[in-house]
């Protein structure tokens, strides 16, 4: 058996020894070939330890669509794609059936049920998808050219729940094209950025993640801590979490656009005093934080960046981190390459 981790165990009929007993559910890091391309993804599985050596592991048929829905999504990060949770999550934000979604944007009626279960988007779609994700007034237009498409009172109905969403989203709308408009150089997937898109959903829901975990977090050891958590999941992934690109700073690694990342609306980031390398930033966990967008693999990562970090003062990461490859053979100044990451130390 391949090196995996135990997850729970559970009481089940195994179909391997035909007994009612206790097995293991199991994850490990897998590889598929998907489309001519190698992928790696995180998958689950059953142990039984009454089994023969060689046949001792088997998933029911829920676990194995779960595992390909987990194959085609790590392939759609891998070529800057949205996951299928993500265009749920964008369906869910405007309180839209699977089938309005796809009407809205002129699409057939069953494409995004394919898109949420199986198929994997084109980058046409893809574009398509992201206009909406984050601006209200782009579904509005959608609306107004589909609009054939749907009955007067579903219509109304859909501009609605679009038209609250474009009140409510207001500020958060405006901060959050504010920090956007700091990567406008680096939509490109590449070194810089880990070969991951940026992601503010993930950004802000690793960080809040970090604040429940990690009493009195300040801005600069925050800083360190999103770099490690995007190094650790390069190193083991080859590609970031989050899509922020860092740059050498004296006090380590600072994600470009670091103001404007402080000032988004989910976020919360409190002035107080604190010591001289804080800023006086202090970052809380923010109420109601949906974490599901992170998988259950990048949640082990940012575990083991908390377990290893956790207790550490500003200085101490701070000087931790100036003892790495990637700090050391860059420059003040300069992009920190992830490819140096993948010498992180005592991970």
């Amino acid at each position: 058996m391949n090196t995996s981790t135990l997850i729970r165990k559970i009481h089940i009929d195994c179909p391997l020894c035909d007994k009612a007993h206790e097995v293991e559910e199991r994850t490990r890091f897998a590889t598929i070939t998907l489309k001519g391309e190698e992928v790696t993804y995180e998958e689950r599985f059953y142990f039984c330890a009454n089994a023969p050596a060689d046949e001792n592991e088997f998933e029911t048929g829920s676990m194995a669509n779960a595992n390909l829905l987990n194959a085609r999504n790590a392939d759609r990060i891998e070529h800057g794609l949205l996951t299928s949770d993500e265009i749920v999550a964008i369906r869910e934000n405007y309180g839209l059936s699977q089938v309005d979604l796809a009407r809205l944007l002129g699409w057939g009626e069953a494409t995004i049920s394919r898109y949420e279960s199986k198929a994997i988007q084109d980058e046409a779609y893809d574009t398509m998808l992201r206009l909406i994700k984050d601006n209200p007034l782009m579904a509005l237009e959608f609306l107004k050219k589909t609009a054939a498409k749907f009955s007067n009172m579903k219509r109304a109905e859909i501009r609605t729940k679009i038209v609250e969403k474009l009140d409510s989203y207001g500020k958060e709308y405006l901060t959050r094209q504010a920090f956007a408009g700091e990567y406008v150089a680096f939509e490109e997937l590449s070194e810089a950025n880990g070969f991951t898109t940026l992601n503010i959903d993930k950004i802000e829901a690793v960080i809040s993640y970090i604040a429940e975990n990690v009493s009195n977090l300040f801005k600069v050891k925050l800083m360190k801590m999103l770099w490690y958590v995007d190094a650790l999941s390069f190193k083991l992934n080859d590609h970031a979490v989050t899509g922020l690109v860092y740059r050498h700073k004296p006090m380590g690694a600072l994600p470009v656009g670091h103001y404007s990342l402080m000032n988004l609306e989910n976020l919360d980031v409190r002035e107080e005093e604190s010591s001289k390398y804080d800023s006086m930033l202090h970052i809380y966990p923010t109420k109601g934080m949906d974490y599901s967008i992170l998988s259950d693999g990048e949640k082990t990562i940012v575990d083991r960046v908390i377990k290893k970090f956790k207790n550490y003062k500003a200085q101490e990461i701070i000087d931790y981190m100036h003892e790495e490859k990637a700090y050391i053979e860059t420059k003040s100044g300069d992009i920190i390459p992830f490819s140096l990451a993948k010498e992180i130390r005592d991970f």
